[in-house]
């Protein structure tokens, strides 16, 4: 009798052994979850990429004891499909690609392996097997340009680097802050041409970056607005004694002693989330759009030269933002034609921030064909 019970026990306890969740056949319990990322240039190029870098490393400080984690750099678009195919025969079970350049390479991948997941980073289009992410920059633009004019700098130069919605936004998401600061200011202004934007047709061009910050300095630009992916047009400013605003990570921190604030992306808390549903079984296709409130995007301290009422109200408009009152789109918004874009008391939808391809009357400067 008691060889049956004891041979029963046994039994029982490996039937509960074979149920438990830490000893099941589970690929992302039983071993370690394989995670790619691409970057388009270098993880040390002290911008977009380097944002991007820092974010993996939050994602191996918080995860690191259940992921390995390859990083490819340098991956443009001719080159994306041969890194993305390499990750999923490698084993990965999620890919990321990091730039709006890998959205077609990614997709063509993504077809050929459905069983892994993919994320792009700004891109538009989706798949049973591929989610896309980005951060809402446009509410640290709107605060960044409302600072600007609060202190009174009507005459702002901005080097942008693509046309497409991302960049548009946030060009008109600085202009409508930047509006909104000089009117509260009492500073004179020219309502349709505050913002002057030059652009690169580029995410990363050194000595362009260099070469139009100056230009734009030497036709009267009293602030630089860096957007490009290097702090270049940041330090090109202070290097002829005009302040700038940073872009992706803090100039300040390179040199950029002119540096008055710095708009930061914050991609460690998405890159944490998407690995831990891959890790739990739960990762969906979906779209993930953070702001403040989620903390995917950020701004550097203020320059001591920033003065404190002027902090003031741009950290109570920070707070605002974060409990869910945006008003970094709220209409009435007209274009550079007068036509109204966003009624008044509207806001602008999600749809419309993803493909806008219009500039705000506020802005100087044209389109690219």
């Amino acid at each position: 009798m008691r060889i049956l019970n004891l041979a029963a026990a046994l039994l029982l306890a490996a039937l509960a052994a074979f149920a438990s969740p830490a000893s099941a056949q589970n690929p992302a319990q039983a071993q370690r979850l394989k995670v790619g990322f691409a970057l388009l240039g270098s993880a040390n190029d002290q911008g977009w990429n380097h944002s991007h870098a820092l974010g993996i490393d939050e994602l191996k400080q918080k995860l690191g004891d259940r992921i390995e984690v390859s990083v490819a750099e340098n991956v443009g678009a001719a080159d994306a499909e041969r890194v993305f195919r390499q990750f999923a025969q490698d084993g990965c079970s999620l890919v990321f690609g990091t730039t709006f350049e890998h959205m077609d390479p990614l997709l063509k991948v993504a077809g050929e392996f459905p069983a892994v997941a993919f994320e792009h980073c700004s891109g538009y289009k989706t798949a049973p097997n591929v989610g896309v992410y980005m951060g809402r920059m446009e509410q640290a633009e709107y605060l960044a340009g409302y600072m600007a004019g609060l202190m009174g700098f009507s005459r702002v130069g901005t080097v942008a680097t693509n046309p497409i919605p991302e960049v548009v936004r946030g060009v008109n998401g600085f202009t409508r802050g930047l509006l909104k600061g000089l009117a509260e200011s009492g500073a004179t202004f020219d309502g349709a041409g505050a913002n002057t934007v030059a652009w690169l047709n580029s995410w990363r061009d050194p000595r362009g970056e260099t070469t139009v910050a100056e230009t734009l300095v030497q036709r009267g630009a009293a602030l630089v607005r860096q957007m490009a992916d290097t702090p270049d047009s940041s330090l090109a400013a202070c290097a002829k004694g005009v302040p700038a605003i940073g872009y992706g990570a803090d100039p300040a921190r390179f040199g950029g002693s002119c540096v008055l604030v710095s708009t930061l992306w914050e991609w460690g808390g998405i890159y944490v989330k998407k690995v831990q549903a891959r890790l739990d079984g739960t990762w969906k296709a979906q779209d993930v759009y953070w702001g403040f409130a989620e903390g995917a995007v950020s701004l550097s301290p203020f320059h001591e030269s920033v003065p404190g009422d002027v902090r003031a109200k741009v950290l109570a408009e920070l707070e605002r933002i974060r409990s869910g009152a945006d008003d970094s789109f709220l209409g009435p918004l007209e274009d550079q034609a007068g036509k109204v874009m966003v009624p008044a008391g509207a806001r602008a939808t999600d749809k419309e921030l993803f493909t806008m391809r219009w500039l705000l009357k506020g802005v100087k400067g044209k389109l690219p064909d």
